[in-house]
């Protein structure tokens, strides 16, 4: 029987993908491991090779517990426990920028609020290969448990950075650094795909409800638009999300 010992500070992820994500990324701070003794396949019996390389305490299990101790998750006979990744702030943002070595592709969160959202940005920023995500400390989500879950993997791999004032960090970033700052708004003519996205720059995504705050908008070179053919007048934040880090990516590798 498995007993829930788990903090605030950590969360329950599962499946072999996001395990061994994890286990490559030391900032996950995997606390211990439970396994499904009666399985095997491949997959597993590589990743439990992995694992007596490290000193993380394995815990062999069965199926029945492993679905008690996370129902809703989809865990294939492994979970984790697994310190909940902390947001870093302007000084880690500077010194990012300054050890690049190619064209910056920053994602900016203009006040996404909801941490189903926000965990699937990251997901997407992650497979663009998005050097950072920054959003502003308030009146937005932060890396709750619930975000971490949903971002699979990606809060720990992409960092996220939190700043005290957003506009004056775009500003910084335009001013400093010479990166181009793109926001996305519904009303503007110009789409995406009509904007050069191969410089160095910052695609800036507004709120599920608002879109971007005027002083945001403000710090913005251009404004584009995902161009909609249906009835429906906009797309969930981070399906836009999406779609226009994929299309830096075509414009760039294509």
């Amino acid at each position: 029987m498995i007993k829930n010992i788990m903090s605030q500070k950590t969360q329950i992820i599962g499946g072999i993908h996001a395990v061994r994500t994890a286990i490559k990324h030391p900032d996950s701070q995997i606390q211990q491991i439970w396994v499904d003794n009666k399985r095997h396949d491949k997959r597993l019996f590589e990743l439990l090779q992995s694992l007596k390389k490290t000193t993380i305490q394995l815990n062999k299990t069965n199926k029945e517990a492993l679905d008690k101790l996370a129902p809703k998750l989809r865990h294939q006979g492994i979970l984790a426990e697994v310190t909940l990744p902390a947001a870093k702030d302007e000084s880690s943002l500077e010194n990012l920028l300054i050890n690049l070595k190619k064209p910056a592709l920053l994602l900016i969160l203009d006040g996404i609020t909801d941490p189903h959202n926000l965990g699937a940005c990251l997901r997407s920023a992650d497979g663009a290969g998005v050097d950072a995500v920054i959003a502003p400390k308030d009146r937005a989500s932060g890396l709750t448990p619930v975000a971490c879950k949903v971002a699979s993997g990606a809060a720990e791999s992409v960092p996220f950075i939190q700043v005290t004032n957003l506009a004056r960090t775009l500003k910084d970033l335009r001013q400093n650094y010479g990166i181009w700052t793109i926001g996305t708004a519904d009303e503007t003519s110009k789409t995406i795909y009509q904007a050069d996205l191969a410089v160095p720059m910052a695609l800036i995504m507004g709120s599920e409800e608002k879109g971007l705050r005027r002083l945001t908008r403000e710090q913005c070179d251009e404004l584009v638009s995902i161009p909609m053919q249906g009835m429906v007048e906009s797309l969930n934040v981070s399906v836009a999300t999406g779609i226009c880090l994929f299309e830096v990516n075509r414009q760039r590798y294509a």
